[in-house]
């Protein structure tokens, strides 16, 4: 477990001891996780360019539990859901308003697990810090 900087512990979802950075995308149109969403993980370097770390699929549960796969260094990383691609309940070749959604996260205290969650609707998106 990591600290969350305020004295609680931030369990790490992959359950390891490692901190990672994970998501979950839930469908709020459906109520189901959103599946075989395409994540990829970027750190942006000193000049502001990307270089990506990670990519996958959001699983059965909607979820993608390490993006990091390697040791956390401060910095700021970018988290993009390409959500014009295939999904699980998203019939094939559906028109969605919002295609992709890059986030950029500014993280300091690389001792503590940072999950990103994302309700995905029609015509709304919300991520929030999750823990």
């Amino acid at each position: 477990m990591a600290s969350s900087g305020e004295g609680t512990p931030t369990p790490n979802p992959t359950g390891h001891g490692a901190p990672t950075i994970s998501t979950h995308v839930l469908d709020t149109e459906t109520g189901t996780p959103a599946v075989g969403v395409h994540v990829i993980l970027y750190k942006l370097g000193e000049d502001e360019r990307p270089i990506r770390l990670t990519q996958a699929l959001t699983d059965s549960d909607g979820r993608v539990r390490d993006l990091l796969e390697r040791p956390m260094s401060p910095g700021v990383y970018r988290l993009e859901f390409n959500l014009a691609g295939p999904r699980g309940a998203a019939p094939a070749g559906e028109d969605l308003f919002f295609r992709r959604l890059t986030l950029d996260l500014r993280i300091d205290d690389v001792a503590r697990s940072y999950h990103v969650p994302l309700l995905l609707a029609p015509f709304s998106l919300t991520t929030y810090r999750g823990s």
